[in-house]
């Protein structure tokens, strides 16, 4: 399951992607790993039916029966759709794109020196051009942290599906569901359900890539 991707891109990549927007995140440059949580763009419809960039945290509400005490950390891949808990967030409305540049998956093998797994990130080629995730969102009003107590929030997550050759070798229950024309974008945001979840597919085997492996010196920081 895909828990950390990266989106370092401009604003005016997600601007003309995305086209026509109203701007909600301050003519953000997004240069970001993004965890569970974490505020990040989407592009999503406003109550006019207009597009507009805006900033969500990821993780969708959680269903009932498998939250434990107050805290709902989120879902943040969703694969089931048929699921009864997901049908209300299926329409227009509710959908929205995640910019991204490249997500990552855990190895299965651990280091033999570190005993950790290692992390693999894929991208469309080494450039790592900016394409979306297909997903949804809503504003829910809950415990995302028991520190910070109840709050109003915008949220999202985005939709996975089998994996392609590529990630199946690292990861072989699912991939994200990855947008990457304005065409595709258009049926994500406006056709009705059963259609737009005919993209709910993954990735062609020649249009992804596993970034290479950095050496330990050329290892940068997080930007945050």
């Amino acid at each position: 399951m895909c828990n950390l991707y990266n989106a370092t891109t401009t604003h005016e990549a997600m601007r003309q992607l995305f086209l026509p927007i109203n701007d909600l995140t301050n003519r953000l440059t997004p240069q970001m790993d993004v965890f569970p949580d974490y505020p990040a763009p989407i592009g999503r419809k406003d109550a006019n039916g207009d597009r507009e960039l805006a900033i969500a945290r990821w993780g969708m509400p959680t269903p009932p029966q498998f939250l434990k005490g107050e805290v709902d950390y989120g879902v943040t891949n969703i694969r089931n759709v048929k699921s009864p808990h997901w049908q209300a967030w299926l329409g227009p409305a509710n959908r929205c794109v995640v910019p991204a540049t490249s997500f990552s998956e855990y190895g299965k093998v651990p280091d033999p020196v570190t005993k950790k797994k290692p992390l693999y990130w894929f991208a469309l080629n080494e450039d790592k051009p900016l394409f979306w995730f297909a997903g949804i969102w809503t504003s829910w009003y809950s415990v995302r942290k028991k520190k910070e107590g109840p709050v109003q929030a915008d949220i999202f997550a985005f939709l996975t599906t089998s994996p392609n050759a590529v990630v199946k070798p690292i990861h072989e229950q699912a991939m994200p569901v990855i947008l990457r024309t304005s065409e595709e974008i258009d049926i994500w945001m406006n056709a009705p359900a059963e259609e737009a979840l005919q993209l709910q597919r993954p990735l062609p085997d020649n249009e992804l890539i596993v970034l290479p492996q950095p050496k330990a010196e050329e290892e940068q920081p997080l930007l945050l």
